[in-house]
């Protein structure tokens, strides 16, 4: 793949936790977000690459699949049909720490950290173990105009990590979650 040493922009389409797509301003990459299931018991979404040179199938295979329990709690994260606990997935960074610092290893086997509010103009900031920062999320900067089929959040993730941008958006979504149910 060609490197261009610009970052992955991926507008977030709704800045909703229900679903969304997150599509690279300069179109190299699409990321989509459905809700699959959702009943008393549980709430699934799955994350699909939908990149136009990617998705050429009738049934898109899943990257990432989130199952969230009974009343929002956490549940469990799968790749490739492995299911994993996400409290073990995404563990806090210290044992009585806050859930809004939490890390994860990542298929490259390095450990990434999700911290919040830890950057200026940053909901969410992911850096590497050296302190690198390898993606962040942002919102909507007040005062800015509204934008046709954008919530003006924005997910950006290194070019070099660009292969990580599921897990990034899986990580990231789940981090979302602990935050908008109080699940510390």
């Amino acid at each position: 793949m060609t490197r261009y040493g610009m970052p992955y922009i991926l507008e977030d389409r709704t800045g909703r936790l229900t679903g969304s797509e997150f599509i690279d301003i300069h179109e190299r990459l699409h990321l989509a977000v459905r809700c699959t299931a959702r009943d008393t018991s549980h709430t699934s979404y799955m994350i699909y690459n939908t990149t136009p040179t990617v998705f050429q199938s009738a049934v898109p295979k899943p990257l990432v699949g989130l199952d969230f329990g009974p009343n929002n709690t956490l549940g469990t994260i799968s790749f490739s049909s492995v299911p994993m606990p996400m409290w073990k997935y995404l563990s806090k960074s210290t044992p009585m720490g806050s859930g809004r610092t939490r890390r994860f290893v990542a298929s490259d086997g390095q450990t990434y950290q999700w911290a919040r509010h830890a950057q200026p103009n940053q909901e969410w900031t992911c850096t590497n173990s050296n302190g690198y920062i390898i993606a962040s999320y942002s919102l909507k900067a007040a005062g800015e105009p509204e934008y046709n089929n954008s919530s003006g959040c924005i997910l950006e993730v290194a070019e070099q990590f660009g292969h990580l941008a599921p897990e990034m958006l899986a990580s990231l979504l789940i981090m979302r979650h602990i935050v908008a149910f109080d699940l510390a």
